[in-house]
């Protein structure tokens, strides 16, 4: 197996991926958005910076590559990119953070809908241990899952493996394009903002741009299990009040649930799906639980993981990629 993963191919992929053209799109419109607010920016050149070198990295491993053109390597290249999302990720707050904050329009949609504020009532109506351990296990698998499903395709069909990295890493870009535009920060940010008596009361007052300067956050219902401790840790290094609607955390398990359907059909085995869609239910809905999310923010992500999937799937099939295994 070692010596397979490192077989030089003969015929190597020469140019950029399918989904590091997708770093480089998402890389060239944030910095015209960077140019042109650059006087509304603290520190524009800390965003400037910080493109020039998550680009470096990236045509770094692209360079690894071509010296030893391996599907080792190919693994390295992808997953790399994967581990970068979350240096991306922190850029849509700065980025979106100095226009008007849309909480109260979501709240308001909320309130419409289900008349309550789910957000709240969900973990005060179920705040037994065993189940806030349940919630966070399903929110922090998310973050394993991301590896785990490529993994799986590289492992065992690797004729698809460049599609379904594509299809994930890209489906990212296109979330943090939306939330670069739509600053939604989510109830545990804004509930804090506002006070959590007004968000019962139905009453969702305008905060500006608060959230520019402020970052308190309701704190997170459960105690001090394992699953909650990692969770907290993980909020606590990378989470900022941006990124709630649509709720990518739900759309990019929705991609991964859809890219282990194709795994399935292709291997001819549904004990994936088996495993996963218990976890894909937790996760969904861990994300009202924990406070991260409205409800509506998950429905839209759902909503928006399957057209991502199904777009991205489309467009790999109409490119110079399809057909191309990693071996």
């Amino acid at each position: 197996m070692k010596d397979k993963l490192l077989k030089i191919t003969h015929s190597p992929i020469r140019g950029l991926l399918p989904h590091e053209w997708a770093v480089i799109f998402y890389a060239i419109m944030t910095l015209a958005m960077v140019v042109f607010c650059s006087t509304s920016y603290a520190d524009p050149s800390a965003l400037v910076w910080t493109r020039v070198k998550l680009i470096a990295a990236m045509l770094a491993f692209w360079g690894l590559y071509r010296l030893l053109p391996c599907p080792l390597m190919m693994l390295v290249r992808v997953l790399s990119q994967i581990l970068l999302l979350g240096e991306w990720y922190p850029d849509t707050y700065t980025l979106n953070s100095i226009l008007t904050n849309l909480d109260p329009v979501v709240a308001t949609w909320e309130q419409e809908i289900f008349h309550c504020q789910p957000s709240l009532l969900f973990s005060e109506q179920m705040p037994w241990w065993w189940f806030s351990e349940l919630m966070h296990f399903g929110y922090g698998s998310y973050y394993f899952l991301l590896l785990i499903v490529p993994l799986m395709y590289f492992a065992r069909y690797r004729a698809d493996f460049l599609r379904a990295s594509f299809i994930l890493i890209t489906s990212f870009f296109l979330f943090y394009i939306i939330f670069d535009f739509l600053p939604v920060a989510g109830p545990q940010y804004y509930f804090h903002a506002i006070g959590t008596d007004s968000a019962m009361k139905g009453v969702f007052p305008d905060v500006g741009t608060y959230f520019a300067t402020h970052r308190e956050c309701l704190p997170m219902p459960g105690s001090d299990g394992p699953c909650h401790i990692f969770v907290q840790t993980m909020h606590d290094a990378g989470e900022r009040p941006t990124a709630a609607f649509p709720s990518s955390h739900v759309g990019i398990a929705t991609v991964l649930l859809l890219l282990l359907g194709r795994y399935c059909k292709k291997l001819k085995t549904l004990e994936p799906l088996v495993y996963y869609i218990p976890v894909y239910i937790l996760l969904s809905l861990s994300t009202v639980y924990i406070k991260a999310h409205y409800a509506i923010d998950a429905i839209a992500g759902l909503v928006f993981g399957v057209i991502f999937y199904f777009a991205l799937n489309t467009i790999f099939n109409a490119g110079s990629y399809r057909g191309i295994k990693v071996e």
